[in-house]
């Protein structure tokens, strides 16, 4: 890239950061004179970018919006970010997935080759909604990640604790693991592999790990149980101990319309019953869980079964009667 084009792609860039620059910090921030300035936004006119100058006592500019779309410059982490939300997006399944699959296509399509290379080692299966939090994550880790699972190299790597768990006993060492595919589920990336040390399938938050290097040997690729990494992975959030339903699984009658019911039953099974009744069939990793959950919708409710939700339902309930009454909650000596 010329010292021109570089140039035009940092004024674009800060363009874009903020709303109005006075000419005066441009040139600052760009190591050029004023005049250099008002050339290069000359240019970015000519390329489309409907760059305005603006009036006061500095005097400015301001990148406006485009009655059409000009051409598009980014910096490596811009489109290495660019390109992890499309192939992101186009993983899920949303009715926007095929708009973000020809727009991965359209943009790999101008990458420098550089760049090409190291975000088509990223390939990303992703997971059915869950509900934990989003967590942020290094690019960089997950190209680490997807070219280590590309070349089918051993990973080594420290993977951080999570919060309120301890270290356990061998944590110090680095992860010594066959990496087999990037997962995402609702903001969180997951790397799905082979632990060597504890000759078993693991999967590991990728904003927890920090890989070490250089990587390890090249390994033959192992079959996933099921022959399906989503269904294997989601089956180990559901405690299934892989892929299957949940291990607790019950149905009720819920005084709900199913319109009201369906858009928070997350994988359960709703079916209208009139205009204020539904059936809902709904799994959980525990029977508590399950009656919780249940309760959750807050409205009368009943358990068609099996007899352990009826069970967990009847504990719930003397729990949360004994919460609510006058020793409201914990006897002393039991906290």
């Amino acid at each position: 890239m010329n010292a021109t084009s570089a140039r035009l792609l940092a004024l674009l860039s800060l363009l874009q950061a903020r709303r109005d620059w006075p000419g005066a910090l441009l040139a600052e921030r760009l190591r050029v004179s004023p005049r250099t300035v008002r050339r290069d936004v000359e240019r970015l006119r000519e390329l489309g970018y409907p760059v305005a100058a603006t009036r006061g006592p500095e005097g400015g500019y301001r990148l406006g919006p485009g009655a059409q779309l000009p051409p598009l410059l980014f910096d490596d982490e811009q489109a290495v970010a660019l390109v992890l939300a499309l192939r992101t997006a186009a993983a899920t399944g949303t009715g926007t997935a095929e708009a973000a699959a020809r727009a991965l296509a359209g943009v790999r399509q101008v990458l420098p080759a550089r760049l090409r290379h190291r975000v088509d080692g990223l390939e990303v299966t992703a997971l059915p909604p869950g509900s934990g939090p989003a967590a942020a994550v290094d690019p960089q880790v997950l190209l680490a990640l997807g070219a280590a699972v590309r070349a089918r190299e051993v990973l080594r790597f420290d993977h951080a604790p999570g919060p309120g768990s301890g270290p356990s006993p061998g944590d110090a060492a680095p992860r010594r693991v066959q990496p087999h595919h990037v997962l995402f589920r609702d903001g969180r990336w997951y790397l799905l592999g082979w632990d060597l040390d504890r000759g078993d399938w693991r999967t590991f938050r990728a904003d927890r790990i920090t890989p070490r290097s250089p990587t390890g040997p090249r390994f033959v690729p192992r079959e996933v149980p099921g022959g399906d990494a989503g269904a294997f992975v989601a089956g180990l959030f559901r405690g299934a101990g892989g892929p299957g339903d949940w291990p607790c699984r019950g149905e009720v009658l819920l005084a709900l319309p199913a319109a009201a019911v369906a858009p928070h039953a997350g994988d359960g099974v709703v079916e209208d019953l009139g205009p204020e009744r539904c059936r809902l069939v709904l799994g959980s990793w525990s029977w508590p869980a399950l009656a919780a959950a249940v309760g959750a919708f807050d409205a009368d409710f009943e358990v068609v079964g099996p007899a352990e939700l009826v069970a967990a339902c009847a504990a719930l309930s003397r729990r949360f009667a004994g919460a609510a009454g006058p020793g409201r909650g914990l006897r002393r000596g039991h906290r």
